[in-house]
């Protein structure tokens, strides 16, 4: 009896210490995995940290809704606040994106100047002042994020129409019907020198309109040396009877580069 008991000691610990071996083993394989799924930055290899894109429906929605509600407001009444030396196409955009992310209390909207209405929630995950990137919410050259981008330039508080395509947006279709609002329309005309790419934002169903219509987008016209440009508001559908074809957002279009969407929002 006491070698069968002594025998079974012996095997008990055995089995104990293979026990041990394997726990220690899978917990060592746990911890070789678990800190590359933490320290994740830019999971979809878009070029924008995680953590500077609404990463929540009702964040995204919200954003939306006062991108496109402060882009159409300055169709009636240029707020004070957005820079002369700014308004173009692409400042449009910088302009309506920067101030989406702002908290809107009573001060923000007395410093943008009568007209404006509440029109969502504001966006929960960060405001323009707690944004991870800081002022320079816009990417400007390829590849994925690195924590060295924003120390070696690669983000800035500035994108012309070209840099918001390539960096900040990516593509969804050349079909307009497939645009949701807060989405960019983009056109492309080589011959001229200086701003060949053209830039509009879809609203999609305008806010201070009646008619019913979802196909609406807003774009400043540009300045140049005798012109200071104007803001626009036209439908998609009359854009596509525009007289001169190269501004039609049609497929048949080879100047119409198609709708993109800001990267911030997938």
């Amino acid at each position: 009896m006491r070698l069968r008991f002594g025998c079974f000691q012996l095997l008990l610990a055995v089995a104990c210490a293979l026990m041990a071996g394997c726990a220690r083993h899978s917990q060592a394989h746990i911890s070789s995995v678990q800190p590359t799924i933490e320290a994740s930055l830019d999971s979809d290899g878009d070029g924008i940290p995680d953590r500077a894109e609404l990463r929540s429906f009702a964040d995204r929605q919200n954003f939306r809704r006062w991108f496109t509600a402060i882009a159409e407001m300055q169709f009636y009444r240029i707020s004070d606040e957005w820079n002369t030396d700014q308004r173009d196409c692409a400042g449009l955009v910088r302009f309506a994106w920067r101030e989406a992310l702002r908290h809107h209390d009573r001060a923000w909207f007395q410093k943008m100047g009568a007209g404006y209405e509440p029109v969502a929630p504001d966006v929960q995950a960060f405001t323009l002042e707690t944004n991870p990137l800081g002022s320079k919410l816009f990417r400007t050259d390829f590849g994925s994020f690195q924590e060295s981008d924003i120390a070696s330039g690669k983000f800035s508080e500035f994108a012309d129409a070209k840099t918001l395509k390539n960096f900040n947006c990516f593509f969804v279709s050349r079909d307009a019907r497939r645009a949701q609002p807060g989405d960019l329309v983009f056109f492309h005309q080589p011959w001229v020198q200086k701003f060949p790419y053209h830039v509009m934002i879809f609203i999609g169903e305008a806010f201070n309109h009646g008619e019913g219509s979802a196909d609406w987008v807003v774009y400043h016209t540009g300045s140049s040396p005798s012109d200071q440009g104007s803001m626009k508001k036209v439908r998609l559908a009359v854009l596509a009877q525009h007289p001169d074809k190269r501004w039609r957002p049609i497929e048949a279009n080879q100047n119409f580069l198609g709708v993109f969407r800001l990267k911030i929002l997938e």
